[in-house]
């Protein structure tokens, strides 16, 4: 399928915090071979051949010698991930979510699904390293011992202070978001709020015609953005019902008539959280509507070029050839933590502010109580809030993936994994580790504004 007009094209040959049960629908479609998500990865699934990589040598990651990145070839419970000789098999369509596959699944989707580019910066913005070692690394090197993580990056102002790899991944992988991607789009939204293509009382509906008259297309932005449109998830279709739209998981051209699957109000707009991908794909439909191009671009232009990437980054297409938007963003591990640096410094690239700081304290603000997610979170614009409700939030993305900003210390760690199930213990080994990290670098004196 071409890509559409004016997107670039990668050749193709949600987490959420605690211990939420992943619903019947995610089963269904996880053993019909159509991986789920918190974000539910939709419409893909896979797995196949071997791929050589180096025998094992230690399951953990030894501290660098010098600045730079450290890489481990194996990694915890290797026999999960791995076969007797230490290779990951090479992941396709059939099983690439599978725990066996995901190594290399979750490092390149991108080859293994059509997927448009978002340019990279003609320049790269240069990382800081340390000139020796830092207090960061005892305790990472004994996270990264139990937890099956293929990198993690910690960095404060700028700095990194420890860049870790696992199970033979390295700097030039791109490891895929699932729900993180959510928070991409809540950046979006506060961007076309700025140049006044958006506005958050409007109903869906009114940027996405083809929505019209359906419940989706009645429910405001607002609430798109906060999970909080009131419409039953629908955890009882089957495989079948949403093979026969044209793509597993439903994800259709235009996409109208898979958010018409969710017709069902349980309660008026705003007055009752869930999390679901309905939401958060149905403010992917609006914000491509509003952009007026390709989400891939967009993005490129207003924020991966600003934050100075190194390497292009990728979207997941459906298969109308539209970015799913609400998974499958795909990028190397200091790209992602420039996003984090450019969020902890509220919005800021030098003098240059990429996201309204205002549009940041919003969209990390607790919109939604703890109390009322039930989770001991907050939730503010597809964005997690930590309990202080300080301004420190996280996006989560399933199986692992990570990315939580302190604004107040300028304190950034992105994380990504191969947890083999949606949802288990190991998000709170993560935080405690992120609130080892605060405890050990106080707020910073920052100019107002």
């Amino acid at each position: 399928m071409p890509a559409p007009a004016g997107a670039s094209r990668v050749a193709s040959p949600a987490v959420v915090p605690r211990d939420a049960p992943a619903s019947p629908l995610r089963r269904r479609l996880a053993a019909a071979g159509a991986g789920a998500g918190a974000g539910a990865l939709l419409a893909l699934a896979g797995c196949a051949p071997a791929t050589p990589q180096p025998a094992p040598i230690s399951t953990r990651s030894a501290p660098p010698a010098r600045p730079g990145p450290a890489k481990a070839p194996a990694g915890p419970e290797l026999a999960r991930y791995a076969d007797t000789q230490g290779r990951f098999p090479r992941a396709t369509r059939a099983n690439w979510n599978s725990p066996a596959a995901s190594v290399d699944g979750f490092s390149r989707l991108d080859e293994i699904f059509p997927a448009n580019t978002s340019a990279r910066a003609s320049t790269p913005r240069p990382w800081r390293r340390p000139a020796a070692g830092t207090p960061v690394g005892a305790p990472v090197d004994d996270y990264l011992a139990r937890n099956p993580v293929t990198g993690l990056l910690i960095a404060r102002e700028e700095v990194i202070l420890a860049e870790r790899y696992q199970y033979g991944r390295g700097e030039a992988h791109r490891f895929t978001s699932f729900s993180m991607a959510g928070g991409l789009l809540a950046l979006m939204a506060g961007i076309a709020l700025q140049e006044r293509r958006l506005r958050l009382d409007d109903p869906a509906q009114l940027y996405v015609p083809a929505l019209a008259g359906s419940a989706y297309g009645a429910t405001p932005v607002r609430h798109l953005l906060t999970m909080s449109s009131g419409l039953r998830p629908r955890d009882d279709l089957t495989a079948d019902d949403l093979d026969g739209m044209g793509l597993p998981g439903g994800w259709e051209v235009g996409g109208a008539r898979a958010a018409r699957l969710y017709e069902e109000r349980v309660a008026p707009p705003g007055e009752r959280w869930h999390p679901s991908v309905g939401d958060a794909f149905v403010l992917g439909l609006v914000l491509r509507a509003v952009a007026g191009q390709p989400l891939c671009d967009f993005f490129s232009d207003r924020v991966w070029k600003p934050i100075g990437a190194e390497a292009d980054a990728s979207w997941i297409l459906e298969r109308g050839g539209q970015e799913l938007g609400f998974t499958g963003f795909n990028a190397v591990l200091r790209d992602y933590g420039r996003l984090g640096a450019m969020l902890a410094r509220q919005g800021r690239v030098d003098f240059r502010q990429v996201v309204s700081a205002a549009w940041l304290r919003e969209l990390t603000r607790a919109q939604v109580g703890a109390r009322q997610t039930g989770r001991g979170w907050g939730y503010g614009y597809q964005s997690w809030v930590f309990a202080e409700n300080d301004g420190s939030f996280a996006w989560l993305g399933e199986r692992g993936q990570a990315l939580m900003v302190d604004p107040a210390r300028r304190l950034v760690l992105v994380q990504a994994a191969v947890r083999p199930q949606s949802r288990d213990g190991g998000l709170a080994e993560t935080v405690a580790l992120w609130q080892s990290l605060r405890r050990a670098h106080q707020p910073l004196r920052l100019p107002a504004g």
